[in-house]
């Protein structure tokens, strides 16, 4: 008679959380993705490091799209806000991922690791970190994440 297979498993916390944008140079229209990836969890040192990084790396005034989750507003934040006059901060709809050109980056990405097995932590970032590679260097994907948030077509 058969036996049911039984499948062993090892839960772990293992995690990597990313942190992302998409820029868009209002003179050049080009596409930009910004990508910070950590191996715990989000918080808001973390998004101000990354603000900091953008403030960095794109002149002029900066615009920024954050959901309105609490890391987005926690004190580090708000203090590089206070801080910074060219940095501009707008908030999504409390609910509403659906606006965020973001999400097309991670839906992307989600599908081209869908089938993937990464055995250590390691793996998946190098995995990770190549396919943000692939996909920022892709103009066609980084403006269909813009066009499928129903965001203004600003280019020619």
């Amino acid at each position: 008679m058969g036996q049911t297979p039984l499948l062993r498993y090892r839960y772990r916390h293992d995690r990597i959380s990313a942190i992302s944008g998409i820029a868009v140079s209002p003179k050049r229209f080009q596409c930009t993705l910004y990508c910070h990836l950590y191996e715990v969890n989000i918080q808001g040192e973390e998004v101000r490091t990354f603000l900091r990084h953008l403030l960095r790396q794109v002149r002029g005034h900066l615009i920024v799209l954050l959901d309105n989750g609490t890391i987005h507003r926690g004190e580090p934040v708000q203090e590089l806000l206070t801080r910074t006059s060219r940095l501009h901060v707008v908030s999504f709809p409390a609910y509403a991922p659906e606006l965020n050109p973001d999400e097309g980056v991670w839906n992307h990405l989600k599908r081209a690791l869908a089938n993937g097995r990464p055995d250590t932590q390691a793996e998946l970032m190098d995995v990770l970190a190549t396919e943000i590679c692939h996909l920022g260097a892709s103009p066609h994907l980084l403006r269909g994440g813009i066009q499928q948030a129903g965001l203004p077509f600003f280019w020619p």
